[in-house]
């Protein structure tokens, strides 16, 4: 196996980057994450619905944050609780 893209956390349940790859990858997420901000910021002051400038905003969030996590899933060890080692 190639060196993991990310690495299971020292406590709990999750991963953290453990490469320049995962950086990469979670520098993606939070630019997306953050357009994703400014453009429902930006639709409520132009005069959008705000129930479905919320809903859309909220599903965008999902989204990205599975694809997140599948792509630690992917390309990080095994995911599994931890209280320390």
């Amino acid at each position: 196996m190639t060196k993991p893209w990310f690495k299971t956390r020292r406590y709990g349940w999750g991963w953290t980057p453990a490469s320049i790859e995962g950086w990469v990858v979670v520098a993606v997420f939070l630019a997306l994450t953050l357009s994703g901000t400014a453009i429902f910021l930006h639709a409520l002051r132009a005069g959008a619905s705000p129930p479905l400038a919320c809903l859309l905003f909220v599903l965008w969030t999902a989204v990205l944050g599975g694809v997140l996590t599948a792509v630690a899933w992917a390309k990080g060890e095994p995911p599994r609780w931890r209280w320390g080692d």
